[in-house]
């Protein structure tokens, strides 16, 4: 590919929307991408108003997905988009991701991949038939101390991983905010556009996605539970797993968004047979290996990246001390994807980041847990 920028189309995130800034300011963050169009809103007005505040050229501002797809297209080469990022609330991840990838352009697209398992697997047919990239932002996977935790645990320190508890706990679905004004808690709670599950949906997929990334094992059997506390609520707002991996270990996921006073509290502990590690999402810079015969370790990054593997290392942005967090490791997703297209590799290492492969295994995780907690039978086989 020759040596430029690479040109992003958006769609979502206009007015309104805070997910369409975030992943903007991180596709920014390295200098390497340039938004040059837009389908912002699915309402005309919203999409103009936004694509003018964002300085987009007229002729780039769209009023739909189809419309800017198709139109872009059509441009040269040398003007047309190279990827569209995609920010929708989950019912409008699966049409246009599709009709991207049909007319040649990379595609990423925000967590959960899609509304259902069906069309996930149907985005992976054509994601392997075209050869296009796709980024998937389970963002926690960005962070450079959980990929120090996939390798210290890749590399056998910890041996045989035994018990794995990860736990996502949120509070700011503790009243109906759905009903109160808040478009965020609107769609999120609506099945019509969120789809079968809320909070495990919502922040469960994210919770499995980090525990396997990181203990690099998969889950082969689990036993749910699914809530619903806010009266009058359709989808669930707190659950819980039992989980089995397909090395013997065995784990609970706890996700919640009732909890009233929690803010983002994000936290996984895994032990194998000679130690322990534990990270927390609201301390990211903090990594804390637990040895089952000498004292623990505190590992830090930016600390001179001392003690850290080059993935690790590779990932850190800001120097000692300083705050690095959620839009830094978006903007790792959205470097190493573009690394991807470009055929390069980051510092001698391949370029991570989450893509199809972990959007199915998210999705395949929704309908587990929903079939196990409606089962007599609570232990539920996992099944893709």
């Amino acid at each position: 590919m020759e040596e430029r920028k690479l040109r992003m189309g958006m769609i979502g995130g206009g007015i309104g929307s805070f997910i369409g800034a975030i992943h903007r300011i991180a596709a920014n963050m390295d200098g390497q991408i340039e938004l040059v169009c837009g389908a912002l809103s699915s309402r005309e007005k919203v999409a103009k108003e936004s694509g003018k505040l964002l300085f987009l050229p007229e002729g780039r501002i769209y009023s739909s997905y189809e419309e800017m797809i198709l139109g872009e297209s059509k441009l040269s080469a040398d003007e047309r988009m190279d990827f569209v990022s995609i920010v929708t609330p989950n019912f409008a991840h699966f049409a246009p991701a599709m009709l991207a990838l049909e007319n040649g352009f990379h595609v990423a697209i925000d967590k959960p991949i899609t509304f259902s398992l069906d069309e996930a697997e149907k985005l992976k047919d054509k994601v392997e038939e075209t050869g296009l990239k796709l980024l998937l932002t389970y963002t926690y996977a960005g962070y450079p101390m959980v990929k120090q935790a996939r390798e210290i645990i890749k590399n056998g320190q910890l041996g045989n991983i035994r018990k794995i508890y990860v736990e996502y706990i949120q509070g700011w679905l503790n009243q109906p905010s759905e009903k109160e004004g808040n478009a965020q808690a609107a769609w999120r709670t609506d099945p019509k556009k969120s789809g079968p599950s809320g909070c495990m949906g919502d922040i469960g997929t994210h919770a499995i996605n980090l525990a396997e990334y990181v203990s690099g094992l998969e889950t082969t059997e689990l036993c749910a539970m699914l809530n619903t506390v806010v009266e009058g609520r359709q989808l669930d707002d707190d659950g819980m797993v039992l989980l089995k991996f397909n090395n013997g270990a065995t784990g609970m996921l706890a996700a919640t968004q009732i909890a009233a006073g929690e803010e983002n509290n994000l936290t996984l502990r895994i032990y194998g047979e000679k130690g322990g590690l534990e990270w927390h999402q609201m301390e990211p810079n903090t990594l804390i290996v637990k040895w089952a015969d000498k004292p623990a370790e505190i590992l830090r990054a930016g600390s001179g990246n001392i003690g850290l593997y080059p993935i690790a290392s590779n990932n850190c942005r800001t120097p000692a001390g300083h705050p690095e967090g959620y839009l830094e490791a978006f903007a790792n997703h959205y470097r190493n994807f573009i690394l991807d297209i470009r055929g390069e590799d980051l510092n001698g290492e391949k370029p991570d980041y989450p893509s199809v492969d972990e959007g199915i295994h998210g999705m395949a995780f929704i309908e587990n847990v929903i079939r196990s907690h409606q089962a007599q039978q609570k232990w539920t086989k996992f099944t893709t």
